[in-house]
């Protein structure tokens, strides 16, 4: 029988009842005969917990020695959750044993609260496999070189999850979660959203990066990396719904792609209401201007998502980008202070009434014509394009915020997203 990972999130291990119907679950995937790895987070909102009695008692740390100390407390959420869960299995009847991240080990660099994987040991779960154990082990941290304990910053319960399914080559990665798959669009946004039953890895990529956050973008990347088959699919289904009901619900997050996928033009719309815009007005349009602007902004560890360069004029030009909403003011700041003096630039002006609205599809690179749809679409509700971002299978937008959920809904329609129910099946 196939070596299967199975990942819970908070509000699937929130209680003891609902840690209960998890070990039920996965006694019953036991029980038919799998090898069987859970992957839990803390239970809901102990992490947040931990992290305010932290905020409570040194208000102003920061640094590499407060950064170590902040995840040994985060860290403890995941291990009772994984503790509890090997309980509960056990009085379930099936032999369960508990490991911490860094028992396993699963090895990170040394970057407190958001470490990356460098290597997963898989001798040691492999025996108790072999034993025919279930192994439940602690996700969201693991351990550097100096043997301190490390956490992969927010959603790494999902990244745990599937680089423990790539180094244990598990025929699937499952990601319980409170929603039953991915959606089209938020049903919140568009109620006749509907679930896709497949999406390719790229397109998942792209969903994420844009505001999907059904997965955390850092766990879609291993699984493409890796090639691990990812499925999310809901915990609040019965325990014990048929195993191969089950096994093929929710959606496929698969690296196969097939004629049926390409058939639908767009998949997906994300959409983003974190960012901000900000433009460096009148900068003189000679080389090596974009690199003055954005090396500085880069040397503050802050990300840049559009950017876009007016005509030049008189030899000046103006020069535009969006940063994520929380660096801002620290990125308009910066630019006030110490670049536009530099350059000499005329004005640095800014603007947080934004969002970014994004079509993904496969099958944009084999059809013409998307993005002049989608710019119609828009156009016919009256909402203007202040920025435009596109890649081979995705066209973003950057829009006032306040037309987000009209432009969304537009896309949806003009795609024929609610239509479409058949068009990612096999």
């Amino acid at each position: 029988m196939a070596l299967i990972v199975h990942k819970y999130g908070g509000t699937s291990m929130g209680s003891t009842e609902r840690i209960r119907n998890v070990a039920r679950r996965v006694a019953k995937w036991h029980k038919a005969g799998h090898r069987m790895v859970v992957v839990p987070s803390a239970m809901s909102g102990e992490t947040n917990r931990l992290l305010g009695l932290a905020k409570e008692l040194a208000p102003a740390a920061s640094g590499r020695a407060y950064g170590r100390e902040l995840d040994m407390l985060a860290a403890t959420g995941e291990q009772a959750s994984s503790a509890l869960l090997a309980m509960a299995l056990q009085a379930e009847g099936v032999d369960a044993v508990s490991y911490t991240g860094w028992q396993v080990p699963v090895r990170t660099d040394d970057a407190y609260t958001k470490a990356r994987i460098e290597s997963i040991d898989d001798a040691r779960v492999r025996a108790d496999l072999d034993a025919g154990k279930v192994v439940v082990i602690t996700g969201f941290q693991g351990i550097d070189a100096g043997g301190n304990i490390t956490t992969l910053g927010r959603g790494g319960s999902d990244t745990s999850a599937v680089a423990i399914a790539a180094a244990l080559k598990a025929d699937e990665c499952l990601i319980y979660t409170d929603v039953d798959g991915v959606y089209t669009t938020d049903p919140r946004v568009v109620p006749e959203a509907r679930r896709m039953e497949r999406v390719s890895f790229e397109e998942m990529l792209e969903m994420a990066s844009l505001g999907s956050k059904v997965l955390q973008i850092r766990s879609v990347e291993f699984a493409g990396k890796y090639k691990v088959p990812l499925r999310v699919l809901s915990s609040f289904t019965p325990w014990d719904i048929d195993l191969n009901e089950e096994a093929t619900s929710g959606t496929l997050i698969t690296f196969e792609e097939d004629a049926d996928m390409e058939r639908a033009v767009v998949s997906g719309i994300a959409f983003n209401r974190d960012e901000a815009k900000i433009a460096v007005l009148g900068v003189p349009d000679k080389p090596g201007i974009a690199y003055q602007i954005l090396g500085a902004v880069a040397d503050a560890k802050i990300e840049v998502d559009v950017i876009i360069q007016n005509v030049s004029k008189d030899g000046k030009t103006d020069f535009s980008f969006t940063v994520h909403r929380n660096d801002f003011e620290k990125t308009l700041d910066l630019l006030k202070t110490q670049v536009a003096p530099a350059l000499q630039a005329a004005d640095v002006v800014g603007d947080t009434r934004i969002c970014k609205v994004s079509i993904v599809g496969i099958g944009m690179r084999s059809h013409v014509g998307v993005a002049s749809r989608m710019f119609k679409a828009l156009s016919d509700e009256g909402i203007n394009i202040q920025m435009i971002s596109t890649s081979e299978i995705k066209t973003s937008v950057v829009i006032d915020e306040k037309y987000m959920e009209l432009a969304v809904r537009a896309l949806h329609r003009e795609f024929d997203l609610d239509q479409a129910a058949d068009t990612l099946k096999r």
